[in-house]
């Protein structure tokens, strides 16, 4: 079988790259991602990395147990920043919170994200303990992922780059980032990258892409593209 090229940015075909959707955001946060093993090898399907390049300044650390991890300690322990983590909790602070742009100071924030299934994600605590000493971060809004390609065990567990979206909304509606920065081409971005993955699944079952699920009859519906994407 022969191999399509692909972009080695956004890791799709290079007929399907998603680069020219991406406009660099420059939001004055620092977004750290620290990725499961397992998830690097998922970057076809995975949105940290969309994320990634989408957001100016942010880094993946790849691995499993950080507390050695020379990269993650430095950006940790740096008088730069104050390191948060994106996790859920009753004291986590959002944007709405009374207190949150006093309790930053002059420092930049530092939002940590494990990018991982949620079940990956409890074993890199598990690894970690010591993120859940850090401060936490959540959402005061109730969102639902439009990732239709994928199951997540809570319909409130969102994507990666939606995450990193919608905190940056929620602190625009702050005042806590400049109104005029756009995260709208993360959106955009990720809107074409399931767009592509229902298609492409689509092309498996009629059988003009190789069907690497033919033993199960649950692949082998067609997808609806849902309007949004359209």
């Amino acid at each position: 079988m022969v191999m399509s090229e692909r972009c080695y940015k956004c890791y799709k075909p290079v007929s399907a790259c998603l680069c020219k959707f991406i406009q660099e955001i420059d939001c004055g946060i620092k977004f750290v991602f620290l990725m499961h093993t397992k998830e690097a090898k998922r970057q076809r399907t995975g949105t940290g990395n969309l994320a990634h390049i989408s957001l100016k300044n942010s880094e993946i650390i790849v691995g499993l147990e950080f507390s050695k991890n020379a990269r993650f300690q430095e950006l940790l322990h740096s008088d730069k920043y104050f390191p948060v983590l994106m996790y859920p909790g009753e004291d986590a602070w959002t944007a709405q919170k009374e207190g949150f742009k006093e309790v930053l100071g002059n420092k930049t924030l530092l939002v940590i994200i494990l990018d991982a299934t949620w079940f990956c994600a409890k074993k890199m605590i598990e690894h970690n303990p010591f993120l859940l000493e850090l401060p936490r971060v959540s959402f005061a809004g109730d969102y639902r992922s439009i990732f239709t390609f994928k199951h997540e065990p809570k319909p409130e567990y969102i994507s990666t780059i939606e995450s990193c979206y919608y905190f940056i909304k929620e602190m625009q509606s702050a005042n806590l980032i400049d109104e005029k920065v756009n995260p709208s081409s993360m959106m955009t971005a990720f809107k074409e990258m399931i767009k592509f993955q229902l298609q492409a699944e689509n092309e498996r079952i009629l059988g003009i892409r190789p069907n690497s699920h033919s033993y199960d009859a649950k692949y082998n519906k067609l997808k609806e593209i849902p309007d949004y994407l359209e």
